[in-house]
């Protein structure tokens, strides 16, 4: 077999000012992106190709029509295990603009569902075809009428997929590993060190790394990368300069931030900037 043509690849970006989702449409061969979360609920459709991740610990497969739902905070990463590969529509939706919409609606509060799904793939042609409406709304700015009414619908769709999902390690504000979590957020922008967390914890640092990546599935160090580019994609959405988020999310620097945002994203930041402030073609 003949090595990924990754020269093909590309990425398109919209971000709808009012509502803040985000429609990205791409296509990938080979390796698409390197393991990364996003603080939205992400929710697209496969359109070509097959597209395979991983995401809580399992190996998905997507093929035509199916839908990929992905929670806010879920580790995934995406490759094309076939040579033609794989071109997908996704919209990224804010969690405050989910739990409104659900209120509104008379779904109940989204924010007590912990934005579990209960697949990550589904089968679902009704949830499909109105993910794709929604979606074309947005990324063909084709007005406010069709976006909300396509939203309204996908989000009723939407509720369907969800569960309760019981209180865990990541909920309970006096277990150790949600302190290190918490204290993380808290000192983002410092260079913190696996002491400091042993400290802040009151467990050693070798106990604590195992458990710490046991609950949340990543070591303290790929937590916080990902903490950082979360927070730096929405500064940079926000209008801030490269620059400026890079020292304001902890990144030694500008250079060091367009390393890792390019292996998550598979854009710079600022490719990113332009894209979702809508000012290219």
């Amino acid at each position: 077999m003949k090595p990924a043509d990754n020269s093909a690849d590309w990425i398109r970006i919209r971000r709808d000012p009012e509502t803040g989702i985000e429609s990205v449409h791409a296509h990938f061969h080979g390796h698409a992106y390197d393991a990364h979360d996003h603080d939205e609920m992400l929710v697209g459709v496969t359109q070509q190709g097959v597209q395979r991740f991983t995401c809580h610990g399992s190996v998905h497969t997507s093929t035509r029509g199916r839908c990929i739902l992905i929670e806010p905070g879920a580790v995934h990463d995406g490759h094309a295990p076939e040579q033609n590969g794989f071109t997908y529509a996704m919209l990224y939706l804010p969690q405050a603009w989910v739990n409104s919409m659900t209120q509104r609606l008379g779904l109940g509060d989204a924010s007590s569902l912990q934005g579990a799904f209960r697949n990550t793939l589904a089968d679902d042609a009704m949830l499909s075809t109105m993910t794709m409406h929604a979606w074309q709304s947005i990324h063909f700015t084709e007005g406010r009428l069709a976006r909300d009414e396509s939203l309204d619908q996908l989000i009723s769709l939407l509720s369907s997929h969800l569960y309760r999902r019981p209180l865990s390690i990541k909920q309970d504000s006096n277990n150790e590993m949600a302190r290190v979590r918490d204290y993380l957020h808290a000192m983002m922008p410092d260079n913190i060190g696996l002491d400091e967390l042993a400290t802040h914890s009151g467990i050693d640092r070798f106990r604590l790394t195992r458990q710490f990546k046991r609950a949340f599935g990543q070591s303290p160090h790929a937590y916080l990368i990902r903490l950082r580019l979360r927070v730096a994609r929405a500064l940079l959405a926000s209008g801030k300069t490269a620059a400026e988020v890079a020292s304001e999310v902890g990144f030694a620097d500008q250079s060091h931030m367009g390393l890792w945002f390019r292996r998550a994203y598979r854009l710079t930041p600022a490719d990113y900037q332009r894209q979702c402030t809508n000012l290219t073609d």
